[in-house]
């Protein structure tokens, strides 16, 4: 097979960098925004979308996200939300994902953390039912919001402990919000199993990225892109092989890279970091995982083995049980075996 782009459509993934909310696709966006007219600035119109999604930076890029955020009401928006994200991302072959969920901004519109959480249980089950995918969470804090929100996460995370839950996260603006200050939230929810997932080192240095490792514990850092600046962290992270959540086209659309040739990926890649490549919020960025492995292709110059090395690279980069990461990882060889 030399046409890669097909290729893609079909090779097995895993998904371990996308976002809940910004999973939302416009269909479902133009609906809620309906439902809330008048009440919203997001439109009603799906082709309008396009441009209300074009940031002018990354405070922008959260402006409009919580506009999303807010159009999540009740129960059934969430269900609704979750059950179609597993949709779009069964659709592209993903066999496993991670959502980063941020149950603090919707309990604080309203929702009781006990239905948030049932919503999202009952969705994942569905999910696989319907779709055969799994899907697990990764409650997140915005950091944004401060120390409340990290305390408000942390006390629904441990009293809630959805069965899908797996770690715990760190997201929103990096620039004003040290990463030091979350630790004793991320040491409370590692002592409780969950595993440490911070956002560091998109839109600030890679002194962010070593807060990240030596502060909040991280065994897996979301973006990192920054460590190409620090010959001692990138010699670190790939002796560790600690997992890197890579997001180009997300990276380019919220300028915290000027163009998608000037990204770091190849650079991470060469100096044997333990890369994944991830969609982040994709409606919002006008892409799809697919278009992100179609991305890595052109800028690390690789084919079919190069794109199912990736895409094992994110099984083992998982929390997956160790039987389900060797049931993906089988189904990646035998894919490349007769299609690569």
């Amino acid at each position: 097979m030399t046409d890669l782009s097909t290729f893609i459509a079909s090779l097995p993934k895993v998904e371990l960098h996308v976002h809940h909310v910004g999973s939302a696709l416009p269909r479902i966006v133009a609906e809620l925004a309906a439902r809330h007219e008048g009440r919203t600035p997001v439109p009603a119109d799906p082709d309008a979308l396009a441009s209300y999604f074009e940031f002018r930076d990354f405070a922008h890029f959260i402006e409009v996200y919580l506009s999303v955020v807010d159009l999540i009401r009740d129960p059934e928006d969430v269900w609704i939300l979750t059950h179609e994200v597993a949709r779009e991302l069964a659709r592209q072959q993903v066999r496993y994902a991670e959502l980063t969920i941020t149950p603090y901004s919707h309990v604080r519109r309203g929702i009781p953390a006990p239905a948030f959480c049932e919503a999202i249980e009952d969705a994942r089950k569905r999910a696989l039912a319907d779709f055969g995918i799994e899907l697990r969470w990764c409650f997140d804090i915005p950091g944004e919001a401060g120390l409340p929100a990290a305390e408000e996460t942390l006390r629904i995370a441990l009293d809630e402990r959805p069965d899908g839950l797996v770690s715990f996260g760190l997201g929103g603006p990096e620039i004003g919000v040290p990463r030091p200050q979350f630790r004793q939230y991320f040491d409370q929810a590692r002592a409780a199993g969950l595993r440490s997932v911070p956002h560091a080192g998109e839109t600030t240095g890679p002194q962010t990225v070593w807060d990240a490792l030596n502060e909040l514990g991280a065994e897996r850092i979301g973006h990192g892109i920054s460590a190409a600046q620090d010959p001692q962290l990138l010699a670190y992270l790939a002796e560790r092989q600690i997992g890197m959540e890579i997001c180009p086209t997300s990276n380019v659309r919220t300028r915290a890279v000027a163009t998608l040739d000037e990204h770091p990926l190849p650079l991470l890649v060469e100096a044997g970091l333990l890369v994944t490549i991830n969609s982040d919020d994709p409606p919002m960025f006008g892409t799809t995982l697919n278009d992100e492995y179609a991305v890595a292709a052109r800028l690390l110059g690789v084919g079919a083995e190069g794109l199912a090395g990736l895409a094992r690279n994110a099984v083992t980069a998982s929390f997956l049980d160790a039987a389900g990461q060797q049931r993906i990882l089988a189904e990646i060889d035998a894919y490349l075996a007769t299609a690569g």
